[in-house]
């Protein structure tokens, strides 16, 4: 198991502190309900230090979406779906905080690119504000735009095609143009939910990278169904199984020495 899947490894921190990490994300006995007869998360505790790429991993509906969901409550535009325990960012419960704020602090990526088809490049990036109705000037938005697609390596690509619509890029274009959406806004955390799933290698190898790049400002949980994404990119893993959370270590330790049965299984292939 190791000589497959080691090499892939490049993090190695432990999901613990390390030189000026902070913590910044608790999660508290978080339970997510469809109905009072089905849960789809059972009680989840984990705790994720800011400067990190958290990889949340398990088959099939084992509730790794759901739980990422529940972090910018996501679930709160659905009926029924009943969120339990704490959720705490920079000490903060977001389930007592205003959901807007909630948005701004956690941003969020789709599985598959969803651009406003009717806005430009230009305003997709600023979309954030206008849904928030914070009022900036010209020259602030033009900074922000482009301060936030260099961020996304894409300024360059679409700078003098602005005013066109998002449609108009390409699938791993439109992606990054989605994530500096969401980093527009200066979130504390990046929420990224299968983000290369729909885009082809060579999209998923510059997504990848940008994730690297940019866990040295932002601190990013990514659901991913990918074990060799999750290996290349993340610090730290956690493993769901039908809701519950049943290993959560550095992803060097899980993916060449797993403490449970279940995890390693999953990594071996035995299921999912």
């Amino acid at each position: 198991m190791e000589n497959t899947i080691n090499t892939q490894v490049r993090a190695n921190s432990e999901p613990q502190p390390s030189g000026n990490s902070e913590l910044l994300l608790q999660l508290k006995d978080v339970s997510v309900s469809y109905s009072p007869e089905k849960k789809a998360v059972l009680n989840v505790s984990a705790d994720i230090y800011s400067n990190t790429v958290t990889a949340i991993m398990g088959p099939s509906g084992c509730g790794k979406s759901t739980l990422l969901r529940a972090i910018n409550r996501m679930h709160e535009l659905y009926p029924n779906i009943k969120t339990e325990g704490e959720i705490l960012l920079k000490g903060e419960n977001v389930l007592d905080m205003n959901p807007m704020k909630v948005r701004r602090m956690a941003g969020m990526v789709f599985q598959r690119p969803n651009p406003f088809p009717t806005m430009s490049i230009y305003d997709n990036v600023l979309a954030g504000y206008s849904l928030n109705n914070i009022k900036l000037n010209k020259q602030e938005k033009d900074e922000i735009v482009e301060t936030t697609l260099r961020g996304v390596a894409l300024w360059d690509e679409v700078k003098d095609s602005m005013t066109k619509k998002g449609s108009f890029l390409s699938g791993g274009q439109q992606q990054r143009l989605c994530i500096a959406r969401a980093l527009a806004l200066k979130p504390e955390l990046l929420l990224m939910d299968e983000p290369t799933s729909a885009l082809d290698p060579i999209s998923t190898n510059r997504i990848e990278e940008l994730i690297l790049d940019l866990k040295q400002q932002y601190t990013i949980v990514i659901v991913t169904h990918n074990m060799s994404q999750a290996a290349r990119i993340s610090d730290n893993s956690m493993f769901m199984y039908l809701g519950e959370l049943v290993e959560y270590d550095s992803t060097k330790k899980m993916f060449t020495k797993p403490k449970e049965k279940r995890t390693e299984d999953y990594l071996t292939g035995a299921f999912g």
